[in-house]
């Protein structure tokens, strides 16, 4: 049985994309990273916004209300980190856009963009976050140094989506019982 090709840094840099309005964030860390899926646009679509989905193959977030609203994600040190946001835009099959109220503690916003490749296999899925990292400067870098700073973290995630979405599973190299990577 033929295997399917492994996922690679150059399957996340689509340029199916090619949107004048698309922006990379207005805040100090940000990332836009894409990866073709071999599903429907609109299954896609389907399991990211059931919003409670995310945590199967976001690593570092630890859970989301129904609504989109409330997340909490591991934050540095162990401790949890709860963000409030608001969905600013919604198109089914097609676009979903956060960003955060003003009552939150970090300043972030989002979008992921689901379209059908242009070749006519699965879909184009790209997602871009920007967020203002605690302590500034220093928590940049530690989240750098961490692994967790946008880039790292937006093609991890993706990575998995696609496992999971292709696999129904994520695959993992870690030990049983061993801490999440992120």
């Amino acid at each position: 049985m033929p295997t399917e090709p492994r996922s690679t840094d150059a399957d996340m840099a689509s340029t199916g994309f090619l949107n004048e309005d698309v922006h990379d964030g207005d805040h100090d860390a940000s990332s836009i990273q894409a990866v073709m899926i071999n599903r429907p646009r609109s299954e896609l679509y389907a399991f990211w916004r059931e919003f409670r989905n995310l945590p199967l193959f976001m690593a570092n977030v630890r859970s989301v209300s129904s609504d989109g609203r409330d997340w909490v994600i591991a934050g540095p040190g162990g401790m949890d980190v709860e963000l409030e946001t608001e969905i600013v835009e919604d198109r089914p099959g097609e676009k979903i856009a956060w960003r955060s109220t003003e009552a939150a503690d970090v300043d972030h916003e989002g979008w992921v963009e689901f379209r059908d490749n242009a070749l006519g296999r699965g879909t184009e899925v790209r997602v871009m976050i920007s967020y203002d990292p605690p302590a500034g400067a220093v928590g940049k870098l530690v989240a750098k140094v961490m692994q967790r700073e946008p880039r790292i973290q937006a093609r991890r995630e993706l990575r998995r989506f696609k496992q999971l979405m292709e696999t129904g599973e994520v695959s993992t190299s870690q030990a049983p019982g061993a801490a999440p990577r992120g």
